[in-house]
């Protein structure tokens, strides 16, 4: 089996995730709209953080999202949270499946969860796209683009977010909030998040600016239309907050940065043979699209976003020792996070000093 085939589809629910259908039947019929059953279970391959389900009933397909069992890190796996901006980007032109009903109730199946449609469509979890030609390539990443684009245009005031997270000093509250969850689910000494977590600190840049975050913004995080070049909704949004679209958009762009051995990546590709956008060209795009001029401190936010990152996969190892990890390749994931942190500390190594 190949490392995307690992990720792709359904299977049986594993021992640690199962949950008492019976409850959740009963619950689904009294809070979702048209619901009926007889109700049928399947788990997804995909994702690290919150186990993901498919569920069939009535005729009609649903998702549920929620939190993993067993001790959890502070403020993470915030199910509620990423029903709370689902529900608001639906009235907007972003992407995101429709959501019907939230449970904070740990008594129905032992953690909270909410409901969300199924969306029928296509995840790629290569970012070099090999299933497909070179000028439908160009297309999905040029999708993609127009939806981080649109994302972080948003008026998160008006779709009631204005409360989302906390306007200003974003970037240097991430990496307090990361240190401490690196450190909490520490398994090894990884020498370069040391390293990291001295010097980003002290050499944070100056922004202000302030949009909807998505967190995790990548190719695989999206469905797309089962024939067009279309975004039919962005998934996982356990990260998102209100922050610098400026991070946000670097750690999009960590794709570019990265090869196989640290994480899914576009790194060592020949772009151009591909059919897909270099860095520069989409970078570009994402400018145009947002009328800026360019991405300042590209250097500094791709090393705190490489230590995000390392960071999140230090978490996916932990919830591995522990026995709760939702994805069968989450070891592989996890041991990821030296790589990671090792490629942050040279991006570090490559900058001027700062005063």
């Amino acid at each position: 089996m190949s490392e995307t085939q690992d990720f792709v589809g359904t299977m049986p629910v594993t021992e640690q995730h199962r949950f008492p259908t019976d409850r959740l039947l009963e619950w689904m019929t009294r809070h979702v709209d048209g619901f009926r059953g007889p109700l049928a279970v399947e788990q997804f391959r995909g994702g690290q953080s919150n186990p993901t389900f498919r569920l069939a009933a009535g005729g009609k397909r649903y998702v549920l999202r929620r939190k993993p069992p067993g001790k959890l890190l502070p403020s993470a796996h915030a199910v509620d949270r990423e029903y709370r901006v689902i529900s608001a980007l639906g009235q907007t032109e972003v992407p995101v499946a429709k959501t019907y009903a939230l449970c904070l109730d740990d008594g129905i199946i032992g953690t909270a969860f909410y409901i969300m449609d199924y969306v029928e469509g296509r995840i790629f979890w290569d970012p070099t796209l090999p299933e497909l030609a070179p000028a439908q390539r160009g297309a999905i990443y040029d999708a993609m683009n127009g939806v981080i684009a649109a994302l972080h245009k948003v008026d998160y005031d008006k779709i009631g977010l204005g409360d989302f997270g906390r306007p200003g000093n974003y970037v240097a509250r991430q990496i307090d909030r990361w240190s401490k969850q690196y450190r909490a689910s520490q398994t090894e000494k990884i020498e370069a998040m040391d390293r990291l977590m001295e010097w980003l600190p002290k050499n944070v840049p100056a922004d202000d600016e302030t949009a909807i975050v998505h967190g995790d913004y990548r190719l695989d995080n999206m469905i797309f239309h089962p024939t067009e070049p279309r975004v039919l909704a962005v998934l996982d949004w356990e990260l998102s907050t209100l922050g610098s679209p400026l991070g946000d958009f670097s750690y999009h762009m960590m794709t570019w940065e990265l090869g196989p051995e640290a994480y899914r990546g576009l790194g060592g590709k020949d772009l151009k043979a591909l059919g897909i956008p270099s860095k520069e060209d989409y970078l570009a795009m994402y400018c145009r699209r947002t009328g800026r001029s360019g991405i300042p401190h590209r250097d500094f936010y791709m090393a705190y976003n490489m230590f995000r990152l390392a960071a999140i996969l230090q978490g996916i190892m932990g919830r591995v020792l522990e026995g709760t990890a939702a994805n069968l390749k989450a070891r592989e994931s996890g041991a990821r996070a030296r790589a990671l942190a090792d490629g942050g500390w040279r991006q570090v190594e490559q900058m001027k000093p700062r005063a």
